[in-house]
């Protein structure tokens, strides 16, 4: 399965990054986002953004 993951800006919120990975990919996203304090969006890939 596939994730869209976006990097939200720090003081409204809105989507700043964009990018679509494997599974196996956002737990390392979500480690260094966390490890730094940054706020993420994370939703499953529609299959148009394969």
């Amino acid at each position: 399965m596939r994730f869209e993951v976006m990097r939200l800006d720090d003081v409204d919120g809105t989507p700043v990054d964009t990018t679509v990975v494997d599974a196996a990919s956002v737990n390392r996203i979500v480690q260094q986002a966390a490890a730094i304090g940054q706020r993420l969006w994370i939703r499953p890939a529609d299959s148009s953004a394969l």
